[in-house]
């Protein structure tokens, strides 16, 4: 009898809670076919630990727990693997002397008339095509930060990397995030 509780409840929560997880999810991982995958193992998770919810929080907060965890886990192995750290990227921007190079000087992002280019989704997207362009522990970091609003310290703990190791790697991704969004955008 239990067993069957648990079947309608679980099958009462994909029912209501599918949409909600899907939509933080691709929030979160820009990805469509992740952000599936993470809803399903959320899910599976969900009844495999079922038997552990004490119904202390609601289950939409038990089952965006889950997701959470999820979505770190797959940062956090994405953040594993190796990438190089190349200086050709400074010397790409920089003088020897540590100036920017007169071609590569930062533009106005905005005018008066565009204000809002985060609302552009034109903008977006070349925005997104840029963030998937960087090596994978540099994205990992970036959408952490900004998109997860996650502080500096706990993304180090989670990733397992030291705060300097953190910060360069934020550094080197705006940087490059910079020079792919203006190449890409003012053209």
């Amino acid at each position: 009898m239990k067993k069957e509780k648990t079947r309608n409840e679980l099958s009462l929560w994909v029912d209501c809670y599918t949409q909600d997880l899907y939509s933080w999810a691709l929030h979160k991982v820009s990805n469509t076919e992740l952000a599936q995958d993470l809803v399903q193992d959320t899910f599976l998770a969900a009844v495999e630990k079922a038997g552990s919810f004490k119904g202390d929080s609601s289950p939409k907060t038990w089952l965006f727990s889950i997701l959470n965890h999820k979505i770190i886990d797959h940062y956090r192995k994405k953040v594993n693997q190796p990438s190089s750290f190349d200086n050709q990227l400074f010397s790409m921007f920089f003088e020897a002397g540590g100036e920017w190079q007169e071609t590569r000087k930062p533009k106005e992002w905005i005018d008066e008339q565009d204000e809002q280019v985060l609302d552009d989704p034109e903008f977006r997207k070349v925005l997104q095509h840029c963030l998937d362009a960087l090596p994978d522990q540099w994205s990992t970091s970036v959408k952490l930060k900004y998109l997860m609003e996650k502080k500096g310290e706990e993304i180090c703990q989670e990733l397992g990397i030291t705060p300097s190791n953190f910060w360069q790697i934020i550094h080197r991704a705006k940087l490059q995030l910079r020079d792919c969004v203006e190449t890409k955008w003012f053209i």
